[in-house]
C-alpha cells in the first residue's frame, strides 16, 4: 500500500513550534529540516550581517536579514528558503512595512554558507532555484576551501578568494568587504 505524503504550505510552516534545535524550509511542499551549523559557519555569517548591515543602515539601501527570516518564493506547492543573510532593497519594500510572517518573494541578495551538514548538490540547486525565482545575486562562501562565490542570472559565477574584496557595485554602492577578514578565525 503506498503510503501518501502531505504537502506542507507556507502557513503550516509558519505556525511549526520552535523546538530550538532546528530551521526548516519548505521546497515544493515538502518540509526539510537544517541541523546547527559549526562555528566558522557562525563567525562568517555574523561577519556578513554585521558588516552588510551597517553598511545598509548607513546608506539607507533597505534591509538586512537574518537566517530566521523565511522568503515565500513560489505557491502551489509552497517553497519557503531561508538563506544565511539577506538583502532587500528599500524600493521593494511594501507602504506596509516588513511582513511579521514570511517575505513574499525573493530578496535582491541571498548569502548561502556552506555548513559541514550541508551537501554541495543540494546547495547547488537552492543557488540555481534562487536565481530562477528573482534574486538578482547570490554570494555562496565554502569556508573550508576559503572560497567566495558570486552567482547572478545568465552570468558566469565569479570566484573570489581571501586575497580579493567583496564589492556589489549595482546592489550595495559603495560596500568592499576584505575577504581576509571573513576566513581568518584566530582571536
Amino acid at each position: 500500500m503506498a503510503q501518501e505524503i502531505r504537502t506542507l504550505t507556507a502557513h503550516d510552516l509558519f505556525r511549526i513550534p520552535d523546538d530550538g534545535y532546528h530551521r526548516y524550509e519548505l521546497v515544493e511542499g515538502r518540509l526539510l529540516t537544517m541541523t546547527p551549523a559549526g562555528g566558522r559557519h557562525g563567525v562568517i555569517v555574523g561577519r556578513l550581517h554585521v558588516a552588510l548591515g551597517a553598511h545598509v543602515e548607513q546608506a539607507h539601501l533597505g534591509v538586512v536579514l537574518s537566517a530566521d527570516t523565511g522568503f515565500k518564493l513560489e505557491s502551489g506547492p509552497d517553497t519557503v528558503r531561508a538563506p544565511d543573510v539577506a538583502f532587500v532593497a528599500r524600493e521593494r519594500i511594501s507602504r506596509g512595512g516588513i511582513p511579521e510572517a514570511f517575505w513574499q518573494g525573493a530578496p535582491d541578495l541571498a548569502v548561502e554558507v556552506l555548513s559541514p551538514s550541508d551537501r554541495r548538490r543540494d546547495m547547488e540547486q537552492k543557488i540555481a532555484q534562487y536565481l530562477r525565482l528573482g534574486v538578482k545575486e547570490v554570494w555562496f562562501v565554502d569556508p573550508a576551501a576559503r572560497r567566495f562565490t558570486i552567482y547572478q542570472p545568465h552570468e558566469s559565477p565569479r570566484v573570489l578568494d581571501e586575497s580579493d574584496t567583496l564589492e556589489s557595485a549595482e546592489l550595495l554602492p559603495g560596500f568592499q568587504y576584505p575577504l581576509a577578514r571573513l576566513f581568518t578565525f584566530d582571536v
